[in-house]
């Protein structure tokens, strides 16, 4: 099974270590989303954006840690969505981002670059 990461588990991030066993198969720029900042990490919600990921092979004991470490108090809800490594869990934020700030970018390691005017 393939997971897609875009912020703290992404290489070289500070969860980065979560990834460790899985298989990094990729980038990929997913479209139909948008990307914030919640302050530590990010979360992606439906929108109009695109958000930059990448796409790991997993198996069912990494998944599970990574349900257990998104999914808990209802934050994430997993998603399938197609990417050119195949069809792939991406974890979408379920909490009101009104009043977060959108990373426009869609780049979570872009995201104190200022934007050009």
């Amino acid at each position: 099974m393939r997971i897609i990461v875009y912020g703290s588990l992404r290489r070289k991030q500070g969860n980065s270590h979560w990834m460790t066993n899985g298989q990094w198969l990729g980038d990929h720029l997913i479209d139909g989303y948008e990307l914030y900042s919640l302050g530590l990490y990010p979360g992606v919600v439906t929108g109009s954006g695109q958000v930059y990921c990448e796409v790991y092979r997993v198996d069912a004991s990494m998944l599970g840690e990574l349900d257990a470490l998104r999914t808990k108090g209802g934050e994430y809800k997993r998603e399938l969505v197609p990417t050119p490594y195949g069809s792939a869990w991406l974890y979408v934020y379920q909490r009101p981002v009104k009043g977060k700030k959108r990373i426009d970018s869609g780049d979570w390691l872009l995201r104190d670059v200022p934007e050009k005017e």
